[in-house]
């Protein structure tokens, strides 16, 4: 089988830009930098996961109704092991080499696939970037660095594709940011600014 070759830039681009810890709404200092081919590549993902000197950019998108958010858990059968059992309110993945060959620039090539592959959305939407996670904290989040996009639903309506992505649903924001010891640590992230920028 092929070894997968994921997007990647060198840690050191993301901290010349400016490196922080947790979220940062700033995308239009980070954008233009992170995903200019100049410094981006791929690279074999086994390797990958193991090399911080590298941050592997993944899209993250969270699907909101109002004050309803999407959610799941993860199970076994999902790929990243550290992250199972955990409840998340993302949905994404990792941007391939096989996303070069597509209409779009491959970031969004790739974030098209893995919304496509993981879930079925039933409604109409609009879609907006609004920030990225950075996690030095934690093994996972030190070789990853997340672009977070919010899709604002017109009805509660996605189903998940994946058979890892179990207890699926909509719930109120308030409800998830009460147990929000139960989420992996980006969701952790994004529920926290939610909070923040709820209106009064």
């Amino acid at each position: 089988m092929a070894v997968e070759h994921i997007l990647v830039i060198p840690t050191p681009v993301f901290h010349r830009v400016g490196h922080f810890q947790g979220f940062c709404s700033d995308i239009d200092r980070y954008l233009p930098v992170i995903l200019d081919p100049q410094h981006a590549s791929y690279r074999p993902r086994p390797e990958m996961e193991q090399d911080a000197s590298f941050k592997q950019l993944i899209p993250y998108c969270i699907f909101r109704c109002g004050e309803l958010i999407f959610h799941y858990q993860r199970g076994t059968a999902q790929g990243e092991a550290r992250l199972h059992a955990k409840r998340s309110i993302g949905v994404g993945g990792h941007v391939s080499s096989v996303d070069l060959g597509g209409s779009q620039i491959p970031y969004l090539e790739g974030m098209r696939r893995e919304i496509e592959e993981e879930v079925d959305i039933e409604s109409g939407w609009s879609e907006d970037c609004c920030g990225l996670i950075n996690d030095d904290e934690t093994e996972v989040g030190r070789v990853h660095l997340g672009i977070v996009h919010i899709f604002e639903l017109d009805n509660p309506q996605v189903q998940p594709r994946e058979k890892s992505m179990i207890n699926a649903g909509f719930s109120q924001a308030s409800e998830l940011f009460s147990q929000i010891d139960q989420f992996e640590t980006w969701s952790q992230i994004c529920l926290k600014y939610l909070a923040d920028t709820e209106p009064n």
